[in-house]
Formats: C-alpha cells, structure tokens, sequence
C-alpha cells in the first residue's frame, strides 16, 4: 500500500515578497533568496524537513491555505504578526497549547501554537 510519509515542501505566493519575507521573518523563519534558472526571485525557509517558499503571485491562489506554526513565545509572535500588517483572528490561552490564528499581507491563515517546553 503507498502512503504519504511526510509533508516536504509548502509554497505560498504573494502579492509583495518583500513584505512577505519580513513578515515571517518577524516570526521567526530564516528565509533565503532563490532564483532557479530564469524563473521568479523567491524566498525559501527548511523547518525541520518541510521547505517553505514564497513566491511571486501568479494565476496560483494559495489564500486558502492554513499554516501552522509552533512559536516560542505565542504573545510576542502574534505581536510581531500584526506589527508587520497581519491581522489577528483569534486568540485562545486557555487551550492547551495555546494557539493564536493571524492572517498575513496576503490572507493566508496561519495557526500559531505555542511551544511545549519538551521542544
């Protein structure tokens, strides 16, 4: 029987890479620039075993997608979400994890959960 064994690669695309870029990295991601070939400038970040890229805007869509993210510190990320322009959805301290919901510049749902301290 196949089965999936792992998630490696998430790409989102956005209106604006710049400011895209300094969003997540105000999360916390280390973001390089790429260009492969004669294809667009982007952004990529390895977490663990999964590639995130962010990519110029297209005819793609990806405003559907909802990421998750385990953050340090759940308060200071969502602080640094909204400084950089993102919009806070929900926040709820009393789940365990606690979790946060923000959007990004582009509208792309990411879920913030906060670290247990065995990470």
């Amino acid at each position: 029987m196949n089965q999936v064994l792992a998630i490696s690669l998430v790409v989102l695309r956005s209106a604006d890479v710049e400011r895209a870029r300094a969003f997540y990295e105000a999360l916390g991601l280390r973001l390089t620039e790429e260009q492969h070939g004669d294809g667009p400038r982007h952004y990529s970040a390895t977490l663990g075993t999964v590639v995130l890229e962010i990519y110029p805007q297209t005819n793609l869509d990806t405003r559907g997608l909802r990421l998750g993210l385990v953050v340090r510190e759940l308060s200071a990320s969502v602080q640094a979400a909204v400084r950089e322009g993102g919009r806070l959805v929900r926040i709820d301290e009393g789940a365990q994890p606690a979790t946060a919901t923000v959007t990004d510049l582009d509208g792309h749902r990411i879920e913030l959960t906060q670290a247990t301290r065995s990470r």
